[in-house]
């Protein structure tokens, strides 16, 4: 495991482990779960867990000060492991409360009141450009790959500038030699300046609001260029790098690097956020925060560390907002520090190592890695970020559906023309408004089955919820890890969310739409089996019915809202329903959706229901057409089928000021 990242280790028997850990979770034979949680971040003190040879659990402490200091390990025990560590998270943040930056907002100068809107950049469609166009970006390569996206119909809300676009030193060297020199980008690749870049992109892609561009937190890969303008304008220190790996490719002995002084990084972030503010950026991708933890000198530690996460904390947030991505910044010191406490905006967060689409081995590893690490992550005061992915190769499927149920954002990263428009409409929608938004469920998705080990062949569960308590829906993302065919039954009180015993519950399939009825909680029998192929998965959604009594009927009618059909998490889309038996008899259900597509209303009679005489379908007051109505799976079909983008399209609607959609269905 790299520096930079956390990964998950599984064991039986003796507690033998091959890297420092964070977090250690143990099974007792009597079901109890014991969790142990180094705490770092704290009075320049670094704590973690190892093994001894006996199976010991070791406390590895380093104090960073010229004086003693304690360090502390916090420990629970629960039979259910999320009390478990519901409990740790809670006491840890208690400890880190005293230590932690002052609060975002009173550091941030006073803004004209505006609306900002999460949506407008965790929740819609973003683009990057790091494997689909390379490193030597250039103003034409965005431009061009952007009119491409716009050819095929795909309409990013966000994109995402990744390594290059900077003006270093070393021409022709690896990355890890080269310096950055000056705020302005290079002017080679961008020769009119980034503004204009930024203007040309603004002009041509009307439905892109967010712009981001990438950098390192010590400025590029080996700091700041000594020959450069920036270590002119500031005060600068030389640090030693210890090497961070197991024989990764970022060779940093090359050591010493430059870097901006902690006396003048804050003045340097205002300074250069500023400027990208000028220049039309909107957005950070701040990577390699790392390099903090590789600092040899314990001095340089102890200056370096906080100072440079509050100074980029306070200037992200005072220009940026929650349009920042914080990347490789998952060691302790940043995670305690920085990452927990909840006195700041909650912005994404890399959850791994990177997506290598050449890499057969790393796919598996990648969605195994990240619903292990989310264990952890989703408690921090982040959206856990999947990274990037292609919607081509063998496995876009595999990863287009675990980044819609990781509840985390969603960026394509395509080689320009090279695009799976079905897969992309299946995890995204169009809105009212004209944009386009990625469907997240309202928690963020981890395993279910955290004791798991990647070698044993088990199907990769990935749980994850939606909606409100009791009403809202589970959704588990099952994805073929293994190189064979694998099977697996799930129990419908398995699914996040399910715990009413006396509910009943209706499961539905994403592929092939297959739908399972009647279920109980508290069922032992109430399962689904589920199937899959090497690269195989499967997105399966839980659904508390209604019960009603119509007229005519002789048993109760059992319904509920299943939300956008053909989308991976398609009940994301849903923002609220109320269904209720009107005066006249008749089922009425008012429903409200946050983008198009085609509603699925499940109606355990719609069989006896002649959509022609029965049923009516209104947005915003008005009928839509017929052909828009229709039984899913013919005259047996359960689930009613209402196509209201077309209906929206047809009866030439309007938004307005609104942002959702709002119909409503009768039927008896």
């Amino acid at each position: 495991m790299w520096t930079p990242w956390l990964g998950p280790r599984q064991g039986k028997g003796k507690f033998e482990l091959n890297e420092d850990a964070l977090l250690c979770s143990f099974l007792r034979t009597d079901g109890v779960h014991v969790v142990l949680l180094g705490v770092s971040g704290i009075d320049n003190v670094l704590t973690v867990l190892g093994s001894g040879a006996n199976g010991e659990v070791l406390v590895k402490a380093q104090n960073d000060n010229t004086t003693s200091a304690r360090f502390q390990i916090l420990a629970s025990a629960a039979e259910d492991f999320e009390v478990a560590m519901s409990a740790l998270i809670y006491e840890a943040r208690k400890l880190v409360r005293p230590y932690t930056t002052q609060d975002v907002v009173e550091t941030c100068p006073q803004k004209d009141p505006e609306a900002q809107w999460l949506s407008t950049w965790a929740d819609g469609l973003t683009y990057c450009t790091w494997n689909g166009l390379g490193q030597n970006l250039t103003e034409g390569k965005v431009l061009s790959a952007l009119r491409e996206l716009k050819k095929h119909g795909i309409n990013i809300t966000n994109l995402i500038m990744d390594d290059n676009w900077q003006t270093l030193d070393n021409e022709g060297k690896a990355q890890w030699d080269r310096a950055w020199k000056q705020f302005e980008a290079n002017p080679k690749a961008f020769p009119h300046g980034l503004k204009k870049t930024v203007d040309a992109i603004r002009e041509e892609n009307r439905n892109i609001d967010t712009i981001a561009v990438w950098h390192s937190l010590l400025g590029y890969w080996h700091g700041i260029s000594p020959e450069g303008e920036l270590a002119a304008l500031y005060k600068t220190k030389e640090v030693e790098i210890k090497n961070p790996g197991t024989g990764k490719d970022i060779d940093a002995k090359r050591s010493p690097v430059l870097a901006i002084d902690p006396q003048d990084v804050q003045r340097f972030y205002d300074d250069f956020y500023r400027f990208l503010s000028s220049a039309g950026i909107n957005g950070v991708k701040t990577d390699a925060q790392y390099f903090l933890d590789l600092l040899v000198n314990p001095e340089d530690r102890r200056r370096f560390t906080s100072s440079y996460q509050d100074a980029w904390s306070i200037s992200s947030s005072r220009y940026f907002d929650t349009k920042v991505i914080s990347c490789m910044s998952l060691f302790p010191q940043n995670i305690f520090h920085s990452l927990l406490p909840t006195n700041k905006f909650t912005i994404p967060v890399r959850n791994s190592d990177d997506f290598f689409p050449d890499v057969e081995s790393s796919h598996p590893w990648h969605l195994f890695c990240n619903a292990h690490n989310a264990l952890f992550t989703r408690y921090l005061n982040v959206i856990p970020d999947w990274d990037m992915f292609q919607t081509t190769g063998a496995y876009a499927g595999f990863h287009a559906a675990a980044r819609c149920v990781s509840g985390g954002p969603v960026y394509i990263t395509d080689v320009p023309g090279k695009h799976n428009l079905d897969l992309i409409n299946q995890i995204t929608a169009p809105t009212i408004q004209g944009t386009t938004v990625i469907l997240r469920p309202s928690i963020i998705g981890r395993t279910l089955d955290m004791y798991h080990d990647l070698n044993e062949g088990h199907i990769l569960r990935v749980g994850t919820y939606t909606g409100r308590a009791p009403t809202g829906s589970g959704i588990i993302g099952l994805f073929n890890i293994a190189s064979s065919t694998k099977s697996c039954i799930i129990p419908v009180s398995d699914f996040p969310g399910v715990h009413n015993p006396d509910a009943q519950y209706v499961v539905r399939a994403h592929t092939s739409g297959k739908l399972a009825e009647g279920l109980h909680a508290s069922d032992s029998s109430a399962v689904v089996s589920v199937k899959l192929d090497p690269k195989g998965w499967e997105i399966l959604t839980v659904y508390p019915t209604q019960s009603f009594t119509l007229k005519g009927g002789s048993e109760p009618t059992y319904v509920s809202v299943l939300g956008l059909l053909g989308k991976m998490t398609g009940i994301a889309a849903l923002l609220m329903s109320d269904i209720c038996i009107e005066s006249n008899g008749r089922l009425r259900f008012d429903v409200s959706l946050k983008a198009l597509g085609i509603l699925g209303i499940y109606i355990s009679d719609l069989p006896r229901w002649d959509i022609e005489e029965n049923c009516m379908v209104t947005i915003s007051g008005r009928a839509i057409p017929r052909e828009t109505v229709r039984k899913s799976g013919g005259k047996k079909g359960k689930v009613l089928e209402i196509d209201l983008q077309t209906a929206w399209k047809e009866l030439g609607l309007d938004a307005g000021w609104s942002n959702e959609i709002r119909a409503t269905l009768f039927i008896g």
